[in-house]
């Protein structure tokens, strides 16, 4: 007979906690997304803007739900907070919402780019490739090497909490030692500084389009953009920026493992999402010395951390920037499957989810609910391209976001008298501004990329239907 433990073992400190906050955000974005970024934005002022922007509202949004985790404690986070601030089915949502594309889709993502920067040192293990061929669906080995990465860490933290807090720990303070060690040498050893020419841009906003008739090497033209088009062209670059700075909130999902949650939840969200912020902002500050910006939109393959290696040491940091790459990726995913089963668990334990999610193993972790986000993953993994999920994600988790902390207005009525060891910094100011700026972000990115934003959306409302069965499931149970 299998061996099941009955609670959680709070293990984890403030700074594993925080490891676990600046690990599951750092995964692959800050080393492709700004390609496309400079693509819709076409200036430098306006391409650290959309940084600055992005990491303004993440740690507004990391700060007030301080507030949150303080009140809530448990496992579960954002589901729990949505289920308390509104009712049981918009925390259904979100759960089912998490399930089908926030989480796993991002863990899909972060695979697939571990395996494209593999390929810079494998060329076998290439996204072109091809293993299999099923009508329209080709499966490359990337894809699979990316399935086989979630399959091994998601098989490591069903061992329990320790063997993923130790992965977690050493592959952050790695990727954080070289990112900070790229960024300062991207600034000392650079032979060519492209800083000035660059800076030219100022704040004039361009933006990339193909053009059939254009004589351009690269086969289109620079446009300039103002207005209402501005703001449409900052949402698309945004949904890159916002993928990278995402995943912040999953230590609240594991609230239940660590020590002190209403302390050490606040204060973690808080100095990871500082710290990934200036790492973000300083990085792309170092792309702009170390390359011209046409060279920075149209890196091969996205590679933009690949190619200013190149500029920084030569052929050879290529090399070492692709296997910090792999690092970093390695222990993004392990932060994003460690805390990502933990809100399925809670969803079980309401009735509103598989029932074996809610059921810990013998080394106290949520096994079933492991594997099955490992399931949905790697289906993932096998659809769409890696800026198709981005763009999918992005909508979906910006919009619960926004939800999530109209849900403290909502609370301070509701409860007024609750406890809260942290209040919500700048209340309420800052927290409608946030509101504002995510509404916006969600409104015009349906616009401007309405294909996989809608399939997002559609994601999300589906899970109407399926609340009303899982709670009449409940009642004939």
């Amino acid at each position: 007979m299998a061996e099941h433990a009955s609670s959680f073992k709070p293990s984890l400190g403030l700074v594993d906690a925080t490891m676990v906050v600046a690990g599951s955000m750092i995964g692959s974005g800050i080393f492709i997304v700004t390609s496309d970024i400079t693509k819709d934005v076409g200036s430098a002022g306006w391409m650290i803007a959309v940084w600055l922007i992005t990491g303004f509202m993440t740690i507004v949004a990391a700060v007030s739900y301080g507030e949150l985790s303080g009140m809530y404690p448990k496992a579960g986070g954002q589901y729990v907070y949505l289920r308390e601030a509104f009712n049981p089915l918009a925390g259904f949502l979100y759960g089912w919402s998490f399930f089908a594309v926030i989480q796993t889709a991002t863990i899909a993502a972060v695979a697939v780019a571990f395996s494209r920067f593999t390929s810079y040192l494998i060329p076998e293990v290439g996204e072109d490739v091809i293993l299999l061929t099923l009508g329209k669906l080709k499966i490359s080995a990337a894809q699979v090497l990316a399935i086989f990465l979630i399959i091994f860490l998601t098989y490591t933290n069903t061992r329990g909490i320790k063997g993923g807090k130790i992965i977690q720990t050493i592959f952050t303070s790695v990727k954080l030692f070289s990112l900070f060690g790229l960024i300062l040498l991207g600034f000392l050893l650079v032979k060519h500084s492209f800083w000035s020419e660059n800076w030219a841009t100022g704040m004039n906003a361009m933006h990339f389009t193909k053009d059939a008739a254009a004589t351009a090497p690269d086969g289109g033209s620079w446009l300039p953009i103002s207005g209402i088009a501005l703001i449409g062209a900052l949402a698309s670059a945004m949904s890159g920026s916002i993928f990278s700075s995402d995943s912040w909130n999953n230590v609240t999902f594991i609230a239940g493992e660590i020590k002190n949650p209403k302390r050490n939840i606040g204060l973690s969200l808080f100095l990871g999402t500082l710290i990934v912020t200036i790492i973000y902002v300083t990085a792309n500050l170092m792309y702009l010395n170390v390359l011209p910006l046409h060279d920075i939109a149209f890196a091969p393959s996205r590679r933009l951390a690949v190619i200013s290696a190149n500029a920084i040491f030569g052929s050879d940091g290529a090399y070492v920037i692709a296997i910090m790459i792999m690092i970093s990726t390695f222990g993004c995913n392990n932060g994003l499957i460690l805390a990502g089963a933990r809100v399925y668990y809670t969803m079980a334990k309401d009735g509103l989810f598989f029932k074996q999610t809610g059921v810990l193993n013998k080394n106290a972790v949520p096994e079933f609910a492991l594997w099955i986000q490992c399931g949905m993953a790697s289906i993932l993994c096998l659809s769409g391209s890696y800026g198709d999920l981005l763009d999918m994600i992005s909508f979906v988790v910006v919009l619960f976001y926004a939800l999530t902390i109209l849900g403290i207005f909502i609370l301070r009525k509701k409860r007024p008298d609750a406890e809260r060891p942290y209040k919500a910094f700048g209340y309420p100011v800052l927290p409608i501004i946030y509101i504002i700026l995510a509404l916006t972000f969600c409104i015009f990115l349906i616009k401007m990329k309405p294909t996989y934003a809608g399939i997002g959306l559609g994601i999300v409302l589906t899970g109407v239907p399926l609340y009303y069965l899982a709670v009449r499931t409940k009642k004939t149970a």
